[in-house]
């Protein structure tokens, strides 16, 4: 199918760490996942652009009653959006909880009103909204155990792994995102490390613990990766290698945020392609799965 081809493009152009677990999919999830993606991107998009925020939320709008005509199977197949079209077919083809999009929704609508965080409480929830539904989402297609009670841990364990990736992008995009007038880490961390100045230049704020600021969050981070990891033994291997690709790409971003914490002040901080392609391998062949599990489950004890 064309659509499916047109998100396979995007998210191979866009999605700079995704792709590399997406990648190890069977064909069908693999397209499935890219439709997930294209539409996630698109609505993305619009948060993030230059439009006024009166025409960002109309546009956010039009895109929750298009997700309503998906929902409801009402996208013919020529169709010229080829995202609604892929995601129409995916939606049939797989039990995708589509309700999570519109979760993805409300949390850019968040951003488009410019709201601000207080305590982790009130961040967890804009992350659950634009990172933790990812994860319920991509279980959809991914498949997980049978019974009622297994599918419940599942989706607990993709949303909190989902928390885990976007705590890890906030972290990269602080210098970023203050140049765009948003601030995500909580008040009441930032003054706890004395960093409620923002972060605008390439050094840290004047008299602050901004290394303590990092490692602090770095701490939290890596506690909900070892509580998501627990998702790996609900999916088939396939899958599991996928999920353990993109977290694992994510964990060593983590690592050097940590190792270095002002270089995120300086510029994006991200991995090779080559170091990228390493740890999808090693998604594949099971290796970080198995030392992940191994680990999660010392955590545990």
């Amino acid at each position: 199918m064309a659509a499916y081809t047109y998100c396979e493009a995007v998210t191979g152009q866009q999605a700079r760490n995704f792709a590399y677990g997406i990648r190890l999919l069977p064909a069908d999830k693999r397209q499935a996942m890219s439709a997930l993606y294209a539409f996630s991107r698109r609505v993305d998009d619009i948060g993030d652009g230059e439009l006024a925020p009166d025409v960002k939320r109309e546009r956010l709008e039009s895109t929750r009653a298009l997700l309503g005509r998906i929902r409801e199977g009402a996208v013919a197949e020529d169709d010229t959006d080829p995202v609604a079209v892929a995601l129409t077919d995916a939606a049939r083809r797989f039990p995708i909880p589509l309700g999570g999009l519109d979760e993805l929704i409300d949390g850019v609508l968040m951003d488009v009103r410019g709201e601000t965080y207080e305590t982790w409480d009130d961040l967890e929830v804009y992350c659950r909204c634009v990172a933790g539904a990812i994860g319920r989402l991509s279980l959809g297609i991914f498949g997980n155990a049978a019974s009622t009670a297994a599918a419940e841990r599942a989706s607990q364990y993709a949303d909190t792994l989902g928390l885990a990736l976007q705590l890890t992008n906030i972290l990269r995009d602080v210098r970023e995102d203050a140049g765009n007038g948003r601030t995500y880490l909580p008040a009441d961390d930032l003054a706890k490390f004395g960093c409620s100045d923002g972060f605008h230049s390439a050094t840290p704020p004047a008299g602050s613990d901004f290394a303590g600021l990092v490692h602090f969050e770095v701490r939290r981070a890596r506690a909900l990766f070892a509580d998501g990891y627990r998702l790996l033994p609900f999916l088939d291997r396939r899958s599991g290698a996928c999920v353990a690709a993109m977290a694992g790409i994510y964990r060593r971003l983590l690592d050097r945020i940590e190792r270095d914490p002002e270089a995120v002040l300086r510029g994006r901080v991200s991995l090779p392609g080559r170091e990228k392609a390493y740890v999808a391998v090693r998604g594949l062949s099971g290796l970080d799965t198995r030392t992940i599990t191994r680990q999660s489950a010392r955590r545990r004890a």
